[in-house]
């Protein structure tokens, strides 16, 4: 079994001295050069980089610069998705966005852990384990999403949190670890900014 397929499969695999996955990481950071060093106004420019990198995109989608990721063939973006400024995704496993999806600036997304262990560790050794965010998602700014998490569809995931469990569908989560602090009533419907 091959290093990448050991890394798809969530076992543990070696990122860091495989040539495969290191050419396929070099030739994705090419990509994010190319794209954080594109005018602003060069949209076209941009999604044609994007789609090339990512593994799957819908037909309305921004993704500001400067971005960055391991692979881009394991992210997929639904449908009327935004991602702001600084937004990294480690993406050794799968990481999948719903339809309308709006990230705030600096969030990072990571698949990939190592093991507690040192000598494993030491020797290059990690895991890369799936990121799903539903539909109707807004996370805040400085946002922090680690591996194995599933986020619900209609979530707000309040700034600088740092997301270590899955968080449900229709809820507010906040904090470090993120919690759920209430849920998404008919009656934030009426009001503009309320914690």
């Amino acid at each position: 079994m091959t290093e990448k397929e050991k890394m798809l499969k969530q076992m543990l695999y070696d990122a860091n001295y495989d040539s495969d996955l290191l050419k396929e990481r070099i030739k994705a950071k090419d990509l994010c050069y190319d794209f954080n060093k594109l005018r602003p106004s060069d949209e076209e420019g941009q999604r044609n980089i994007l789609k090339k990198l990512f593994g799957k995109t819908k037909g309305t989608f921004c993704v500001l610069a400067p971005f960055w990721c391991d692979y881009g063939y394991n992210i997929e973006i639904g449908e009327n998705f935004f991602a702001n400024h600084n937004t990294v995704i480690l993406d050794g496993g799968k990481v999948t966005f719903g339809d309308n999806v709006f990230i705030a600036p600096n969030c990072g997304f990571y698949t990939a852990g190592h093991p507690i262990d040192f000598e494993r560790r030491n020797q290059g050794l990690e895991y890369a384990y799936p990121i799903t965010v539903g539909n109707n998602v807004w996370i805040g700014a400085g946002v922090h999403v680690m591996p194995g998490v599933t986020i619900g569809n209609n979530v707000v995931i309040g700034g600088g949190s740092v997301v270590v469990k899955d968080i449900p569908d229709n809820s507010v989560a906040v904090g470090n670890p993120c919690k759920v602090i209430r849920a998404i009533t008919e009656d934030d419907k009426k009001k503009c900014w309320d914690r």
